[in-house]
């Protein structure tokens, strides 16, 4: 069953397409890897899903809902980890995890277990009441993740959330991860640049390249397909070698990012 539905999805900037007809779905439970070299167009899709952009053409559904016509309902359906911290620094552990849990109407009674159950899942209770400036990279980033997971969502969007972080630290995370996929049942859809995640953790992996899907299937699929021994080297047969910029992510598409965040 489908969790996520993506159909003919285009988003315009001006005369600049950053995603062209794009289509795929992502089944209930699954851990689905969206990659692509910078300017591919990765991020412009999550922020379609997750509201902050409006489509200039295409469908979107999550958890049965549209996101034009019900963008409420979708919000409430998933949780989201920037690839930019968002965290206030200034506040503790907890009351990061309270903003949040207030902002999504979670009665205060529950707010308390679930905030505890949370900050223990991923070892921080004993930081609760400890400033997030005093925080690792990777303290913050299994914080941004609890925060995320406050509000019960279905869905959890990750944006290259393990980036500048130590190899460690990186393992550590997805194996929290891959304990809250397999015990809630939760369907997890990120972002990396880093193949070898790819590789270890997705059930099924998406390569996008200018704005188009080029290829999708588990990682044996992709090999076989690409006649590679690696999603490294199956990445690059499908998008070149040549660096890329970041042309999507123009100053513009910024603002509009974190106009709409405000707005939930």
């Amino acid at each position: 069953m489908s969790i996520i539905e993506v159909k003919n999805l285009f988003k315009k900037f001006g005369n600049f397409t950053a995603v062209k007809d794009v289509s795929f779905s992502v089944e209930k439970g699954e851990i689905f890897a969206f990659l692509g070299p910078n300017g591919a167009g990765k991020s412009t899709t999550i922020k379609m899903l997750t509201t902050l952009l409006t489509p200039t053409l295409g469908s979107l559904v999550l958890d049965g809902h549209k996101v034009e016509e019900d963008p409420k309902k979708v919000r409430r359906s998933f949780g989201i980890v920037f690839q930019d911290p968002s965290l206030d620094e200034e506040l503790t552990a907890y009351e990061n995890m309270e903003i949040h849990g207030i902002l999504y109407h979670i009665k205060k009674n529950d707010r308390k277990i679930q905030i505890k159950k949370l900050l223990e899942f991923v070892e921080l209770w004993d930081r609760k009441d400890s400033q997030v400036k005093e925080f690792s990279g990777g303290m913050r980033r299994r914080l941004e993740i609890a925060r995320g997971l406050l509000h019960h969502p279905k869905i959890l969007f990750l944006d290259e959330p393990t980036l500048g972080l130590d190899p460690q630290t990186r393992n550590h995370m997805w194996e929290y991860l891959r304990k809250l996929n397999k015990e809630e049942g939760i369907t997890v859809f990120f972002t990396t640049h880093y193949m070898e995640e790819a590789e270890k953790i997705a059930n099924r992996i998406a390569i996008i390249d200018h704005g188009k899907v080029v290829e999708m299937g588990n990682l044996e699929q992709l090999k076989r397909k690409t006649e590679t021994g690696s999603l490294e080297e199956a990445f690059l047969k499908l998008t070149g070698r040549d660096i890329r910029t970041e042309e999507a992510n123009s100053l513009d598409t910024m603002r509009i990012h974190h106009r709409a965040w405000r707005k939930r």
